[in-house]
């Protein structure tokens, strides 16, 4: 039973390279941002269970009773279990979505009461045992997205950067701290949609199209490899090589149709300052990155800025290689988090 405030927080992620390409078997390589979600968990004694998620306005609250009422039992005996279509109507029922809920309201409620359900009345398990929650959060991921690489999970758990490639993760050892830009275009997408055009171009185009898989492949290799140098022995030509590697994987992803005008917009206004990008994650919008070389002026940084968000985008300076799910003391967060918190 938590006796006390729990504060803990886990790392975003981006893709580096290997977007659409690891779907049919190649590498990708992922990498944890300094750009964190916070979790705060406070002990109750009036028989309710909250949830706030302020960032897509979901407040609700349930009497903890009305839950219990909910039968459990097929959750598990306190194995990892991944939610079937069964239980996750079973959730549907308890949660009472109003008929103008949004979809990601809904989705975000159902991975919490899974979790919520399954963790506290069949789990004990403790801030250090990285691997219980690498697969905790691997199960909310499913009841998200359905089907996911478990890329996502392993990112913000761990930490770091990572090699994915047909299910198997493995770290890389001693990732540079890459200093860059995040932006996000605010275009929505599908990621299911995206990936189904990919695999559609494939099939029409295989000679074309493999041979393109086959090249993001060796972009992700040789990005691997250069990583692995800077680590032991930094030096400038190698963010030049990391720069053609980006500039190269943006053409080869416009060639498999998961591009969009705002991630070329993205690219010309930083490329205009010298600087290079490509998109991450899924495309057909979303969010993009660019990389900062060492010795950048600032008001360059902030003139890029500033033009990424004179576009409409959302544009945030941040680095990789953040450490994985941490505990936190409310002494060790600056004042803007402690603020979004409720002033813990």
């Amino acid at each position: 039973m938590l006796s006390e405030v729990l504060l803990v927080s886990a790392p975003g992620k981006v893709i580096l390279h290997g977007e659409h390409a690891v779907v049919h078997g190649k590498v990708a390589l992922a990498v944890a941002l300094n750009l964190r979600t916070f979790l705060q968990l406070e002990p109750h004694s009036n028989g309710k269970v909250g949830l706030n998620l302020p960032n897509i306005g979901v407040k609700r609250v349930w009497d903890v009773a009305r839950l219990q009422v909910l039968d459990t039992s097929f959750l598990g005996q306190g194995d990892v279990t991944a939610p079937t279509p069964e239980q996750v109507e079973k959730l549907k029922e308890v949660a009472c979505f109003p008929e103008d809920c949004a979809v990601t309201e809904r989705l975000a409620v159902l991975a919490f009461l899974y979790l919520y359900l399954s963790i506290c009345r069949k789990q004990r398990w403790t801030e250090q045992d990285l691997e219980l929650i690498n697969k905790w959060a691997f199960q909310g991921e499913r009841v998200i997205h359905g089907n996911p690489s478990g890329v996502d999970n392993a990112v913000s758990t761990w930490g770091g950067a990572l090699r994915y490639q047909q299910g198997k993760i493995s770290p890389l050892k001693r990732p540079p701290a890459l200093q860059i830009l995040l932006t996000n275009t605010k275009v929505p997408r599908s990621t299911k949609a995206l990936v189904a055009g990919v695999r559609t171009r494939l099939i029409k185009f295989p000679e074309i199209v493999a041979p393109v898989l086959t090249s993001i492949d060796a972009i992700s290799l040789e990005c691997e490899r250069v990583l692995g140098e800077m680590a032991a022995a930094p030096a400038p030509e190698q963010y030049l090589v990391l720069e053609e590697l980006i500039d190269m994987n943006q053409h080869h992803l416009n060639a498999l149709g998961v591009g969009h005008a705002s991630l070329d917009q993205l690219c010309r206004v930083t490329m205009a300052r010298g600087l290079h990008s490509k998109l991450t994650g899924a495309g057909g919008g979303g969010c993009g990155i660019t990389l900062l070389k060492p010795g950048l002026e600032r008001p360059e940084v902030e003139a890029t800025k500033q033009a990424l968000t004179g576009c409409g985008f959302d544009c945030w300076e941040t680095s990789v290689g953040a450490p994985g799910v941490s505990v936190h003391s409310a002494a060790s967060l600056d004042g803007p988090v402690r603020q979004a918190l409720g002033g813990l």
